[in-house]
């Protein structure tokens, strides 16, 4: 079955990012369902990063696990989560029908990613199904090549999470060995046309993201301009990151406020760095322990190489 691409998908705030970025993509490939490339790549899936709004409207990013098969689609326009999934307490909740999600699925071996945003349909003890609305891929630009090590359930339990209003020396900690994390961003209110909730992957080197006090800096490197994530913060600042340590499980979940920068002078100290956004942490929780998966890293893509890191008196 061929899927046939939607002539017009970007929303307003989009559109916006685009002309201020120079530009918007040569071509793209958003359609309203899934092709089957697609479908049968969630379904080999261990893991998927997940995006959806809280009771206020802020967004919530998160990470559901599961054996091969635990995402299934019966339908080109339709994918299901079983109830056998792993989901983290506090996005699980967060599951109701006609709440909107983005999902990014990533297999971190082969860098190889796809994105489906959408709407739940139902939702039961932690299966759920999604009527997808969008559905794309990007480019491997930036995945680091990980290796998944530990398919099964941790010896170590899962810990609480401790909750906090300011960075404390944890979150800094796992911000500064960061090579990879997960931004969740939604159009709000003002897009209704192609607007929603998004996910995306964001990767570097170590040292990429600049912390100051409870601001982050962050740079944006060459993409494929569709402008999803600064798209939606054009319209609506407030974002979550999501950073996960690979090597123990362990999660850090960030709340915060937004705001691009296009034509800053400070974006020439960082090589690749085409714009910068600031992230203004307002709230935020880590968990040890939290995934029950292991990956070990393998190799930094080329593109990763090809980029900077803050000079050392700017951390």
């Amino acid at each position: 079955m061929i899927i046939p691409i939607r002539d017009a998908p970007f929303h307003a705030g989009e559109l916006r990012a685009q002309r201020l970025a120079g530009g918007g993509p040569p071509g793209f490939a958003i359609r309203a369902a899934m092709p089957e490339q697609h479908r049968s790549f969630f379904a080999m899936l261990r893991y998927l990063l997940v995006a959806t709004i809280d009771g206020d409207g802020w967004p919530v990013a998160s990470i559901v696990t599961g054996r091969p098969g635990f995402i299934a689609s019966d339908a080109a326009n339709s994918l299901h989560i079983d109830r056998n999934a792993v989901w983290l307490d506090s996005f699980k909740s967060l599951l109701h029908a006609g709440q909107p999600i983005g999902m990014l699925g990533i297999d971190l071996n082969t860098r190889r990613r796809n994105r489906v945003n959408g709407v739940i349909r139902q939702s039961d003890g932690g299966s759920m199904r999604l009527d997808v609305t969008q559905s794309f891929g990007n480019c491997p630009k930036y995945i680091q090549v990980r290796e998944l090590e530990d398919t099964g359930t941790p010896d170590m339990p899962a810990g609480a999470a401790q909750s906090f209003l300011e960075l404390d020396n944890r979150a800094r900690a796992m911000i500064a060995h960061a090579d990879t994390f997960f931004v969740a961003t939604g159009s709000g209110a003002h897009a209704m046309e192609n607007g929603g909730i998004d996910i995306s992957h964001k990767g570097g080197r170590p040292g990429f993201i600049r912390i100051d006090g409870n601001t982050l800096t962050i740079p944006d490197f060459v993409g494929n301009r569709y402008f999803n994530t600064l798209g939606n913060m054009l319209l609506d600042p407030r974002t979550a990151l999501l950073i996960v340590d690979f090597t123990n499980g362990d999660v850090l979940h960030l709340q915060g406020r937004s705001e691009v920068l296009w034509d800053a002078d400070e974006t020439a100290q960082l090589a690749g760095a085409q714009r910068l956004w600031r992230f203004h942490v307002e709230r935020g929780w880590h968990a040890r322990h939290a995934v029950p998966l292991r990956w070990r890293l393998t190799e930094f893509a080329p593109t990763t190489e090809a980029t900077g890191i803050w000079p050392v008196n700017m951390a």
